[in-house]
């Protein structure tokens, strides 16, 4: 699936946030959650994780860098599932990686869903905009 699009949401009490609709099929056999590095949620189907899985099993780097990638990828990841609401748990460690409290955005990012705090989006999305134009413009070049 090609995730993509902008949706705020606001977290319950219990921590649970609404998966966009149109999301919900594709993910119906659970995601696996994991810390992105500009401080969001990553949020992978079981297919796109077993692909990120093997490609970092099989990355052409140190010894050292491979077990400081596994452990802060695989060592902080949960696996969760929609409940029937369409839903999906945070769970506590991630939120607070995050800094997300209340109101959440999940972003479509192709081949997964990024989790953000809604002030923080808004940050990165502009500073995302900014360099887009930038990069675009080096691609049409070539």
């Amino acid at each position: 699936m090609n995730f993509f699009g902008e949706f705020n949401y606001k977290l319950d009490e219990k921590g649970r946030l609404p998966v966009p609709p149109r999301f919900r099929m594709p993910l119906k056999d659970g995601l696996v959650l994991s810390p992105g590095p500009e401080k969001f949620i990553a949020a992978y189907s079981n297919k796109e994780w077993d692909r990120l899985s093997e490609q970092i099993e099989t990355a052409d780097t140190s010894a050292s860098k491979l077990r400081k990638l596994k452990r802060s990828v695989f060592g902080q990841a949960f696996p969760v599932m929609l409940d029937g609401q369409g839903r999906i748990s945070l769970p506590e460690k991630l939120r607070a990686y995050a800094g997300i409290t209340a109101d959440a955005v999940v972003v479509g990012v192709s081949g997964h869903l990024e989790i953000w705090d809604e002030a923080a989006w808004e940050v990165e999305k502009a500073d995302d905009l900014e360099q887009a134009w930038d990069i675009i413009e080096g691609l049409e070049t070539r």
